[in-house]
């Protein structure tokens, strides 16, 4: 059995390119939704709809279009068909927040689309996720209740903590300014809207 991950969006808030960053996770007969601003695709059954900020901006149209779906929308687990999504803590703001682990018989993806220190839990994943909201400089939230990493210092750890492959799908401004540059992480790949991974 083999699990597709697509993303629905590669957005950070308000992306003057992309939609907003979100995870389509399909497996057989099963389909769970992470973040995506209320983004997801007509048409397909939806089992739960996953968020990693249950008091992020998007969350009001989150929770329409899942309840349309007749989901509820939040930061909890989902286990179905022997793959299991897990919410485990991010440093990122004053109130909590999760990125996700997706496991498949020993086989394991990170969702962590934002997130001020990189999580040690996301350690040796095949395939991660990542926030890209900074490039080369960290963004510092009002107050120093936390923000989010630069692309480069996220790339950096993501090598060192041997993430097999690297997927920036939270981009924002700074790096939307970067990628226009022609400029590359160090490490890890750009995400594309659509594109579907997959972890077997």
């Amino acid at each position: 059995m083999m699990v597709n991950l697509t993303l629905l969006g590669v957005g950070a808030m308000n992306s003057p390119r992309y939609r907003p960053a979100g995870l389509a996770v399909r497996w057989s007969g099963h389909r769970v939704i992470i973040d995506g601003g209320g983004t997801a695709p007509e048409g397909e059954h939806v089992d739960a709809w996953l968020v990693c900020d249950e008091r992020a901006e998007l969350m009001p149209s989150i929770r329409r279009r899942s309840a349309a779906l007749g989901v509820p929308a939040g930061a909890v687990e989902y286990q179905a068909g022997g793959v299991r999504l897990r919410p485990l803590p991010v440093e990122h703001t004053a109130h909590p927040t999760y990125g996700y682990v997706i496991d498949h018989h020993g086989h394991r993806a990170v969702w962590a689309p934002e997130f001020w220190t990189f999580p040690d839990w996301a350690r040796d994943a095949e395939l991660m996720f990542a926030d890209a909201a900074g490039w080369d400089r960290p963004i510092r939230f009002a107050g120093g209740v936390g923000g989010h990493a630069a692309t480069v210092q996220t790339a950096n750890s993501a090598a060192r903590a041997g993430i097999a492959r690297l997927v920036f799908a939270h981009i924002g401004r700074p790096s939307i300014r970067a990628i226009d540059r022609g400029e590359l992480p160090p490490f890890g790949e750009w995400g594309a809207e659509g594109r579907t991974y997959r972890l077997r």
